[in-house]
């Protein structure tokens, strides 16, 4: 089950599992992606059910979990991915246009982990990806609806989180922190910024976080994925100097928020995604992938880390081990002066060593 199929990362994790030949339920609301994205994970090997939905009506969610488990039998993957944002100052964004944001972003994850739990628990297994953001831990202007919902999710999923492992429940739960991410978002946003809204470089492109989705899907007792460098970056920072990030990002925020070009009217003062969706009023289906395709990096080494843990951990242990092996051997010398230290004979430097000494002497107490 992945939320917010139609596109961005939801449409690159919904490609993401398909290409392992999974069965993949494809939530969202805008009939255009959701159609392109079936299209896209049957051509690459997998099996799509498309469910139409918004994620702010919890009864809808769990109508189409239970239609899921009607057609497939069981859900084993649930991925929330789901959001609404706006770019604007807090004091221009209305109580309604916030509470909106609210629903769709913190609320969607709520009702779909509760529909997810619903199927999962009694069977005892099955795991949920909380897809979240560095924006979970650090706040940053023109973003506080959005920000303030993924912060929510932070402190739920960790809540949720205790709870199974206090029950013994199989059932797990994680959440993948994301970077900036080259996908349609910019362009369907309510946005009352001059400029077009963008993404903060550095800029990656959404297969990174598929890959991170689909790798956490398959090791949930993980608590948490951070992806990309300057996710790291910014959490770390947050953790150590907030207060001097709150003035950096008073001073730059604004602006690399933005486009230098202009909006046209239109585009300035439409709702975009927020009560309806975009792919159904332009008529087109977006993708996976934004306009920042020249500028975006389709690897990080963090990323690659991040899933190879484990693998690491065991190399830098093996690494350890023969260098205090390799220092060992250093000590003992060469095959000549071991023959000696083993023999309790005479060295270069006199005699064998003390341990071999002492064995020697406790020999000849005994002959004595």
């Amino acid at each position: 089950m992945v939320t917010g199929a139609s596109g961005g990362v939801g449409r690159a994790a919904a490609l993401a599992f398909a290409a392992r030949g999974d069965r993949v339920a494809l939530l969202a609301r805008g009939r255009e992606g959701l159609a392109g994205a079936a299209d896209e994970v049957q051509r690459a090997g997998g099996e799509a059910l498309v469910v139409s939905v918004d994620m702010a009506d919890a009864k809808a969610v769990d109508d189409a979990a239970q239609k899921v488990v009607d057609e497939f039998g069981h859900i084993d993957v649930w991925v929330n991915n789901a959001f609404a944002g706006i770019y604007a100052p807090f004091t221009e964004v209305t109580p309604d246009e916030f509470r909106r944001v609210t629903e769709v972003t913190y609320l969607g994850y709520v009702f779909g982990t509760r529909a997810a739990l619903h199927h999962m628990l009694p069977r005892d297994r099955g795991t949920i990806v909380q897809v979240g953001s560095a924006l979970a831990y650090r706040g940053i202007p023109l973003q506080s609806a959005y920000c303030g919902a993924k912060h929510a999710i932070q402190g739920f999923n960790e809540s949720l989180r205790c709870e199974l492992l206090r029950d013994g429940s199989r059932v797990r739960t994680t959440m993948v922190q994301l970077p900036a991410l080259n996908t349609p978002q910019f362009d369907w946003v309510l946005n009352r910024l001059p400029g077009r809204a963008r993404p903060v470089v550095p800029v990656y492109q959404p297969e990174i976080a598929a890959r991170a989705i689909v790798h956490a899907a398959g090791h949930g007792r993980r608590r948490e994925y951070w992806v990309g460098g300057s996710t790291v970056a910014t959490l770390v920072a947050n953790a150590v100097v907030p207060g001097l990030l709150d003035r950096y990002l008073a001073r730059t925020g604004f602006e690399a928020q933005q486009d230098e070009a202009q909006q046209d009217e239109g585009e300035q003062l439409g709702p975009g995604n927020l009560w309806t969706p975009t792919d159904g009023a332009r008529g087109r289906d977006f993708g996976a992938h934004g306009r920042f395709d020249e500028e975006a990096v389709d690897g990080s080494p963090q990323e690659w880390l991040s899933r190879n843990r484990g693998r690491m951990g065991a190399g830098v242990l093996v690494g350890g081990l023969g260098a205090a092996m390799t220092a060992g051997l250093r000590r003992w010398g060469s095959p000549a002066r071991r023959r000696s230290r083993v023999l309790g004979l005479p060295g270069r430097h006199g005699g064998g060593t003390d341990l071999m000494r002492g064995g020697i002497d406790v020999g000849r107490s005994r002959r004595d």
